[in-house]
């Protein structure tokens, strides 16, 4: 079938994007879908900074690419041998399609599925198939998703099936943001009632990550961006205290504030100078956690005394350390019960042919999550 989609052919081009136009609206050719597959026709989709992290070329990836990750919409197709799913489902699209069989999917960590992560890399589904293609040549899905489009082409792993009266602008949140965020504090760290918790980067990841930490009872929860106005909205979502990160004592000023520094500090800006400034503001016997996805030439420096003697743990977080299975479900509900608002995070709703302006705000850090409305 013929779709309209927005192709990435050349990453790293220059701002602004509307007038670069790296992103090109295009109609290209889809495949139906093969064995264990599915065709969904795409409802909405987010603008993630990890669709950014590509376009900048920060995330290096096979060209030419359909991006988009975070998505959710109608099953119009089945491929042979699915049973999960029929005609007519609504689902949200998960980007690490895990196969279940290999060793990380059997000690119940999907997120780190290894078929999934080498078909990701390669801009494949996790067949190892490409079902798009344009002048006859074939081009890349991104993370196995690919939803700046009007329709996919995915596995029947990338889809978790939803109640069929949530709107779609927001089930597409819980493809990426809610998951990585949330799951972070309850997946990653599990962190506890009455804890200390500090985020650091304000975008869609990071709120989420700042609801999930009011949602468990943290005592204190510390708010830290460049931006005063993502700052004053933090606040509006529970946020106990804010900080500035230009501020040159903010160390100080965060460890004043919690005796001593923060039990765990979740870094969601993909940048080394906040992941450091993360780790300075952990207190001894803490965890830093970080999700963010700086260039992978990017390296940081640690004192391993200081990791002995204070007993200090440095931790990795992808995809929240979700289960989608599991986790997508019990997230919606308790949005649906007024505790994980994540609603209040969409900042826009855009057309596809809108997708460039779209990712100057989003590189700007002038928004939280625009949301692609097909």
């Amino acid at each position: 079938m013929r779709v309209r989609a927005a192709v990435l052919h050349e990453m790293g081009a220059k701002q602004p994007y509307a007038e670069s136009k790296p992103l090109k609206i295009e109609t290209i050719d889809l495949d139906p879908p093969g064995d264990g597959e599915v065709l969904v026709q795409i409802k909405a989709a987010g603008l993630c900074h990890s669709d950014l992290s590509v376009v900048d070329g920060n995330r290096p990836r096979p060209m030419p690419m359909v991006l988009g990750h975070e998505a959710a919409g109608i099953v119009t197709e089945v491929g042979k041998g699915v049973t999960r799913f029929k005609v007519g489902d609504h689902v949200v699209m998960v980007f690490v399609p895990s196969c279940g069989h290999c060793v990380p999917c059997a000690e119940g960590r999907p997120a780190l599925c290894e078929p999934a992560a080498k078909s990701n890399a390669a801009g494949t589904l996790i067949s190892g198939t490409r079902r798009i293609h344009e002048n006859g040549k074939d081009v890349n899905h991104l993370l196995g998703v690919a939803a700046f489009a009007e329709y996919a082409v995915v596995s029947e792993n990338s889809c978790v099936k939803i109640d069929d009266k949530l709107p779609f602008d927001e089930a597409a949140l819980f493809g990426c943001a809610v998951i990585t965020g949330v799951g972070a504090v309850f997946n990653t760290s599990r962190v506890k009632a009455g804890a200390r918790v500090a985020v650091i980067g304000l975008g869609g990841v990071g709120l989420t990550s700042l609801l999930g930490a009011v949602a468990v009872g943290a005592r204190q929860v510390i708010a830290i961006d460049l931006r005063d106005d993502k700052l004053a909205f933090a606040r509006q979502l529970g946020a106990t205290h804010t900080f500035n990160a230009k501020d040159e004592d903010i160390v100080d000023q965060v460890k004043a504030a919690t005796n001593g520094g923060v039990d765990y500090a979740f870094e969601m800006a993909g940048s080394i100078p906040a992941l450091e400034l993360a780790w300075k503001i952990t207190r001894r016997g803490g965890e830093t956690v970080t999700a963010g996805l700086p260039h992978p030439t990017k390296t940081i420096s640690i004192p391993p005394v200081q990791m002995v003697a204070e007993e200090r743990t440095l931790k990795g977080s992808y995809v929240g350390s979700c289960v989608p299975l599991r986790d997508i479900p019990l997230y919606i509900d308790m949005y649906r019960a007024g505790k994980l608002p994540v609603d209040r995070l969409m900042s826009d709703r855009i057309s596809l042919d809108d997708i460039n302006v779209a990712f100057d705000r989003l590189a700007t850090g002038a928004t939280v999550r625009q949301i692609i409305m097909f």
